[in-house]
Formats: structure tokens, C-alpha cells, sequence
């Protein structure tokens, strides 16, 4: 009854602070980018809670328990992309576009290009969406004895009324409130976890070491297996992709009150990340240890749910569980918004050019509701896939990457590249996925032999990146880009603008 009590609270809070909010959202301008009026270190923790979801609690738990630390590598490659993108990409998107983070690839390469963006984006949120309802109604099911389904209408439900209430601003606030509430759900969940345990913390930490559970994995040149090489490559594309064409994160510089306020929040909210997936990575080995003797019948993902239902004291567990379904909700909730400013502005406002504003904030409202319906769909579908989650949610977010990180980097670096590259390179990486994809694991859905891709799963998107990027590149030699505009548009032409109005202040 405790743990009910305070995980209704949380969910109640949640709702009275999207309803607080909705009296201001009067514009899509403010239910997008809140006016970019939020201070910075809410952008950072906003950014830390849209990062952190479901797929954190349980599936970098449940990976360290059936294995070791590998799958924290992925992780660890948001530093050196935050290190490439801070100085420039933060600054350019919040002068090069209004909202919608595709609106950048229609100014360079046309509207077919922004189409290409936002589909892609979606494609690749709704399946990880799909992931965040499973995990959650997965571990509450396990904890509660209530049905996946019902956990995951539940959980729906109150995320749109939410989010569709208050807009971006309700997101943000309600991911601040998150942060904290993740921070506590770990101190609770480590102490106990390093404690019980006979020995105590010394020992538990020294055993598991020597038992090779904090291993980052192997560092030979295998790409065929998820090896350090092939693990870090894909983290450094995945997170390249989501902070450069991700409408998630490009929405978190723009409500930022200035560049600067943009840059510190997002390193704030990144940075945070990585200890953050090291505790729960801890967690899961922990677990390992303190049920080494005797290991429950369960899937991996499964055992740190259960340690908390029968470990951790009435109330303790209720403030876990209210952290778990936040970082659901937060996340979520983010997509919804997201989603909601990529249909309004990439296709609502360009197909009905002359609706006001109350017509596009009400269609906003509309997207949200849809999203969380089809969501729900998928996640029901998804409640009964066998397998580690984190192995999975890895494979699906590399397959339906479609280049995006190569469409930026083409349209951000290659002056010379127009339209016709931009479209073979989309053309080039969609077969080359295409191949891949039916090819994979020895050719299980079409067998070609010798000519079946040969790598693992996670260097499809890698791949599809680089076969975008460099198809572009090739074409735009043939046909190369005779709009000065859009050459303008690029890293070269943004830095004779800074100079330029650098020049002007001093001069």
C-alpha cells in the first residue's frame, strides 16, 4: 500500500504539472521551444532524462548480469561527440533553424530531403518507444503481478494527458523533477546492493573483477562479433546521429535562453549519462554476485525487478518504482512532443500554409494523442520477443538509423553537395541497408552465400552512414551544387558569418 501510494503521487504530480503549464501554451512556438526562455541547467537535466529511460533501469542491469560491462561502451562515445558538436552544431542550429531540427536538410537539399529526415527519425522513435513501454510493463508486471498490458495503457495514458496538456515545458520541468528522483533510486539501489552481501563492498567489487564481470569485453579486430571496436563505432555513430539530425536533442538547444546556455546544459545533461549507465551497469553485476550461489529462474532482465520486491523495505521500493515509471514517462513524453514538431512543421504548415495558429497547435495536440496510441501497439507487440532487451533495442536503433548522421555530415561539411548527391546518397545507403539487413546472421532471411553481409548487427547503421556520406560526395562531382544560398548553409559558410560579425563587434 506504501509503495502504491507513493508511486500514484508521483504519476498525480506529473499530470497536475502538464495541467499547470497549459494555460501557456497558446502557441506552437511556445509549446515546442517554450519561447527559449529555459535556463540552462534545466536543458542539461532534461537532456540527461530524455537520454535515460526504461531501457537504462533494467536492460543495463539485466546485460551486466548475463554478461559484463560491453554494452557500456556505446555509452562512453557521447564525450567525444559532445567534444565535436559543442563548439559548432549547438550554435548553428539555433540560428539555422526555428523548430524542427529537418527543417536544415530542406534548405539544403529541398523538401524531399526534410520528408527523408523526419520519416527516418520517426521510423527509429517509434520503435524505441515501443521498447520503453515493454521494459517498463515488463518490470512492473514482474513486481506487481499486473498485467503488461494494463501497465502499458496506464502508462500511456498519463504521459499524453501530460505532455499534450503542457507542451515542451511540461517535459523539461517534469525531467528535472526526474533527474532527482534517478539519482535517488540508485543511491537506494547500490547501498543495498553493496551491503548484503558477506564481506561487504571490498569483496563484492574484488570477486566480480576477478570473475572478469567488469570486462568491457574483447578488444580484438572483429567486426563480425560485439567486440570493444565494433561497439564503440556504433556508439560514436549512434549518438553523432542523435545530436546532430535527432529532433529530441536538437529541441533541447533551441529552448535554451542562449547559445552559451545551450552548450552548458547539453554537456551537463551528457556528462551526467555516463555515470549514470556505470551504476546500472554496477547494479546488474552486484546482483550477480549477491545470487552467484543460487540464481533465480528468470531472464536476466527480470532479476534486479525481483531483488527490489524482495529486498528493498515498503516505501524504499515504492520511490524505485516511481523513479522507473519517470524515466519512462520523461522519455516518452519528450518523443511525443518531438514528434508532434516534426508533423506540425515539415508537413502541417508546409500542406496548409495558411492555417493559423490555433489550427496547428490543435493538430500538435492530435499528434500527440496518435503517437501515444500507436506506441502502446507496438509495445504490446514487443511484450512478448524473447532475448536480452538491450541486445535488441542495439539491433533495431542501428537498422532504422537511415543515414541521418551522413545526410548531416554531407549537407554540414560538403559545400559542393546539392540536391542529386543528397538523393543518391539516400538512395545509395537505403539499398545498402536493405541488403544488409535481409542478409544478416548468415543470411536467416535471405541467403546469398558468400555475398551476405558479414559483419554484426550494430555496423548497419555505421555502414549506412558512411555509404550516404561517401555516394554524396562522389555524386556531387557530376552534379555539383550551383545554389550559393545553400552553399552558405555549411560549417565553411557559418564560420564566415562568425568572423565576419566578430569583426563587426571589434570593429
Amino acid at each position: 500500500m506504501i509503495d502504491a501510494v507513493v508511486i500514484v503521487a508521483y504519476m498525480a504530480g506529473l499530470v497536475a504539472l502538464g495541467l499547470r503549464f497549459s494555460r501557456r501554451q497558446t502557441s506552437t512556438e511556445r509549446y515546442f521551444v517554450a519561447r527559449r526562455s529555459i535556463p540552462g541547467w534545466a536543458t542539461g537535466m532534461s537532456l540527461l532524462a530524455t537520454l535515460i529511460s526504461s531501457v537504462t533501469f533494467i536492460a543495463y542491469p539485466g546485460s551486466a548480469y548475463a554478461g559484463d560491462w560491453s554494452n557500456l561502451v556505446p555509452g562512453l562515445m557521447v564525450a567525444p561527440v559532445l567534444a565535436v558538436v559543442a563548439v559548432v552544431v549547438i550554435p548553428f542550429f539555433r540560428h539555422a533553424v526555428r523548430t524542427s531540427a529537418y527543417e536544415y536538410f530542406g534548405r539544403r537539399f529541398g523538401y524531399p530531403a526534410r520528408v527523408y529526415g523526419s520519416i527516418a527519425y520517426a521510423l527509429g522513435h517509434f520503435s524505441k518507444m515501443g521498447f520503453v513501454f515493454y521494459l517498463l510493463a515488463l518490470t512492473v508486471s514482474s513486481m506487481t503481478g499486473w498485467k503488461t498490458d494494463s501497465v502499458i495503457v496506464l502508462v500511456g495514458i498519463v504521459t499524453v494527458v501530460y505532455t499534450l496538456a503542457g507542451g515542451i515545458e511540461a517535459v523539461i520541468w517534469a525531467d528535472v523533477i526526474q533527474g532527482f528522483a534517478l539519482w535517488l533510486g540508485i543511491a537506494i539501489c547500490v547501498g543495498y546492493l553493496l551491503y548484503l552481501p558477506a564481506g561487504g563492498p571490498g569483496a563484492v567489487l574484488a570477486h566480480a573483477w576477478q570473475s572478469g564481470k567488469i570486462s568491457l569485453g574483447s578488444r580484438a579486430p572483429d567486426f563480425s562479433r560485439p567486440t570493444v571496436w565494433v561497439l564503440a563505432i556504433y556508439g560514436f555513430f549512434y549518438y553523432l546521429q542523435r545530436y546532430t539530425a535527432d529532433q529530441t536533442v536538437v529541441q533541447r538547444y533551441l529552448v535554451a535562453r542562449s547559445d552559451r546556455a545551450a552548450v552548458r546544459g547539453i554537456a551537463i545533461g551528457s556528462l551526467l549519462c555516463i555515470p549514470v549507465w556505470t551504476l546500472f551497469m554496477l547494479i546488474g553485476t552486484l546482483c550477480w554476485e549477491y545470487y552467484r550461489a543460487a540464481p533465480p529462474a528468470m531472464k536476466a532482465d527480470q532479476v534486479f525487478p525481483y531483488f527490489i520486491t524482495t529486498h528493498v523495505p515498503p516505501g524504499l521500493a515504492g520511490l524505485f518504482m516511481a523513479a522507473l515509471f519517470g524515466a519512462a514517462m520523461a522519455n516518452l513524453s519528450s518523443d511525443f512532443n518531438s514528434l508532434a514538431a516534426i508533423a506540425v512543421e515539415d508537413y502541417y504548415r508546409v500542406m496548409r500554409p495558411e492555417s493559423g495558429e490555433k489550427r496547428r497547435l490543435a493538430m500538435a495536440k492530435i499528434v500527440v494523442a496518435a503517437s501515444g496510441l500507436l506506441c502502446m501497439a507496438v509495445a504490446t507487440i514487443l511484450a512478448h520477443t524473447n532475448g536480452t532487451a538491450l541486445g535488441l533495442w542495439y539491433t533495431v536503433s542501428a537498422i532504422v538509423a537511415g543515414g541521418l548522421a551522413g545526410l548531416f555530415l554531407l549537407a554540414f561539411l560538403v559545400a559542393r553537395a546539392g540536391a542529386t548527391a543528397a538523393y543518391a546518397g539516400i538512395g545509395a545507403s537505403l539499398l545498402f541497408t536493405a541488403w544488409a539487413t535481409l542478409t544478416l546472421d548468415g543470411g536467416k532471411l535471405w541467403d546469398l552465400g558468400r555475398f551476405n553481409f558479414p559483419l554484426h548487427n550494430y555496423m548497419i547503421g555505421v555502414i549506412g552512414h558512411l555509404v550516404l556520406l561517401g555516394s554524396g560526395c562522389v555524386a556531387c562531382f557530376f552534379f555539383p551544387n550551383r545554389d550559393l544560398e545553400a552553399r552558405e548553409m555549411t560549417l565553411w559558410g557559418w564560420l564566415r558569418h562568425s568572423r565576419a560579425e566578430a569583426l563587426a563587434i571589434t570593429g
